[in-house]
């Protein structure tokens, strides 16, 4: 087995610290990818300071994965050695439900294999990207245009396909008016590619100190939620309204916002429940949904799509010994807007 360098949780409590783990061997239908650049996500905290249930320890979280194989097993043939590849937030799925029938592998009805965090088919946890080196069966890792800087393409594997998946479902396009809550790590990317949708982008966050940012990301209007008189403002105006914040949020104002036949979409996860008046949503059919990442399918679209508009997260790329500090400062929402991990500084 291959030992790579590591950065883990021991507990929900104690810093990440450094560490030695192990890979499985290649199988047949394997690559062996040398991790260049990690992301970290929100979800990363949440998960390792078990805010979403107990995890398993030692864990070593990271889902938004870039680098270049170096290995394959003898029966690849999607990748080759030198390829510069991604791999996002699974790595496994049943492949026979009608989920992943459609390419839908991340709604898998035996539940898909998370890249860190969950039961491996060898028995194993996985464990993620902030790592030298990772183990990926070949269906689940996805090509990273060369047009794609591979520290700007790392978010894109979790913050870009988590929010271009709803606004590709929801019809994200010109003549359409789409609002941003949140201008965080899922939020500027939902502004960077909803505006080359062609939709009309409008951010709504707690106050304007990141206006300017906002702007030049793509949105035409910018709106301080703190204002009450936004939401009088623009009661009635949008078609979609994507929800990227893990926070407490006042739903039925915010449904206010919705045209008729409107739909406001989470991608946030907060760890409390949230409510809802019903009435919120009858007059006007509206809809209030979810969404999780996207299948291996539309991630490869994702990403051909942000190479093509020359789309790439905003990133801070930090050495290892400072992930716990980053992780402090995504909880202070000092960022902007994607810390990126420079994983030659593991070993």
């Amino acid at each position: 087995m291959l030992t790579a360098h590591a950065y883990a949780a021991t507990s929900a409590t104690e810093p990440l610290a450094p560490m030695t783990i192990q890979r499985r061997e290649l199988g047949a239908h394997d690559v062996l990818i040398e991790i260049k650049y990690a992301g970290i996500c929100h979800s990363d905290i949440h998960t390792v300071r078990g805010d979403w249930g107990p995890a398993s320890y030692p864990l070593v979280p990271g889902h938004e994965i870039a680098g270049v194989v170096t290995e394959i097993g003898p029966q690849v043939t999607k990748h080759a050695v030198g390829d510069r590849v991604g791999v996002g937030c699974m790595v496994n799925s049943c492949r026979e439900c009608a989920s992943c029938r459609r390419g839908e592998e991340q709604y898998c009805l035996k539940g898909m294999t998370g890249t860190y965090g969950a039961v491996d088919r060898d028995g194993t946890i996985t464990q993620g990207g902030y790592s030298s080196h990772v183990v990926v069966a070949e269906d689940f890792v996805v090509t990273i245009p060369d047009a794609l800087e591979l520290d700007v393409a790392a978010p894109l594997l979790c913050a870009g396909i988590t929010t271009y998946s709803p606004l590709n479902h929801w019809g994200a396009a010109p003549g359409k008016k789409v609002a941003v809550v949140g201008l965080g790590g899922l939020g500027h990317m939902a502004v960077k590619i909803a505006a080359a949708m062609g939709a009309e982008v409008t951010v709504l966050s707690q106050s304007l100190k990141k206006q300017e940012d906002g702007l030049r990301l793509g949105a035409e209007h910018y709106y301080a939620t703190s204002d009450p008189t936004t939401f009088e403002q623009l009661a009635g105006t949008f078609d979609l309204i994507l929800n990227t914040v893990s926070a407490q949020i006042d739903l039925n104002a915010y449904l206010s916002l919705l045209a008729v036949d409107g739909a406001m979409v989470n991608v946030g996860a907060p760890a409390e429940p949230l409510s809802l008046q019903v009435f919120s949503l009858i007059p006007g059919r509206k809809t209030f949904a979810g969404s999780m990442i996207g299948g291996i399918r539309e991630t490869q679209e994702m990403l051909d799509f942000c190479a093509e508009h020359g789309i790439g997260a905003e990133i801070e790329v930090i050495p290892a010994e400072k992930i716990n500090d980053a992780y402090e400062r995504v909880l202070a929402s000092d960022v902007r807007y994607r810390f990126v991990i420079d994983t030659a500084t593991l070993s």
